[in-house]
């Protein structure tokens, strides 16, 4: 099984300087891929937006905590390194703030996104899958395999997401399987797969950084024939937190600018 590893390319650079700070809050990790993995995508973050003030605090696990960044600016915009609107999203987080005092605008989640299967089809490039053409994607299942939530509606919308990547890049089939909560897990994903025709089966993470998810996924699929990266610091995922962060500030702004 031929596994893609995700490589940090120089980053064009564009867009403006200056504007609130982007405070990108992540989960943490004990595992240290996951810090440097973060690490890489707040580079390019900066990379393509030269003059913004870029900082990182994590939820649990790292260093910085919320309380100890969230107070450093006079204005910033905090910005979710997560893909769905789950638990995290919706009470720790905010939680986090309030209690760090920090009275920030928080910027949605990353996803949906069409950049995140962009990054999606990235990884599955980088294992030697010729994504770009017709006749490899339709003979070609892949096992979107994510984190997994108790939450019904995060994992209504990775479901979503599937679907959305199966008819829009015209993939045999693309299955959802589940490193954590309830199944499928990914071996019966690729099995589905190999039993409606795919010829190829390729598993590709729907997770942000290495850890203990992704390894359960890699663990699990030797029925493949291909793995896939985290979507890691993907340029499309940089693109997408500069979107979300522009998205919030300028809803922010709005209210203020209607009273002026």
């Amino acid at each position: 099984m031929r596994t893609g590893t995700p490589p940090v390319p120089a980053p064009a650079r564009h867009g403006g300087a200056g504007g609130p700070a982007l405070l990108l809050i992540a989960h943490g990790s004990r595992d240290p891929r996951h810090a440097a993995t973060v690490d890489a995508l707040v580079h390019r973050v900066r990379a393509l937006r030269p003059g913004l003030t870029v900082a990182t605090a994590y939820l649990d696990h790292c260093a910085p905590r919320i309380p100890q960044v969230a107070g450093r600016f006079g204005a910033a915009v905090a910005v979710p390194l997560l893909l769905n609107r789950a638990f995290h999203a919706k009470s720790d987080i905010p939680a986090a703030l309030r209690a760090a005092g920090a009275d920030l605008p928080l910027a949605d989640v990353l996803g949906p996104s069409p950049l995140l299967l962009d990054a999606l089809d990235r990884r599955l490039a980088e294992t030697g899958l010729d994504t770009a053409c017709a006749a490899v994607r339709a003979r070609t299942g892949v096992v979107l395999a994510a984190a997994g939530s108790s939450d019904p509606a995060a994992d209504a919308a990775t479901r979503a997401v599937a679907e959305t990547w199966r008819r829009g890049r015209g993939w045999a089939g693309v299955e959802v399987a589940y490193a954590s909560a309830a199944g499928p897990r990914v071996p019966e994903a690729v099995a589905a797969l190999r039993e409606a025709g795919a010829g190829t089966v390729a598993v590709a993470p729907y997770l942000l950084a290495p850890g203990l998810l992704p390894d359960r996924i890699a663990a699990a699929a030797d029925g493949a024939d291909l793995l896939a990266g985290v979507l890691g610091a993907a340029p499309e995922v940089a693109e997408l937190l500069l979107r979300r962060y522009d998205d919030a500030r300028l809803a922010a702004a709005a209210p203020a600018a209607l009273s002026a």
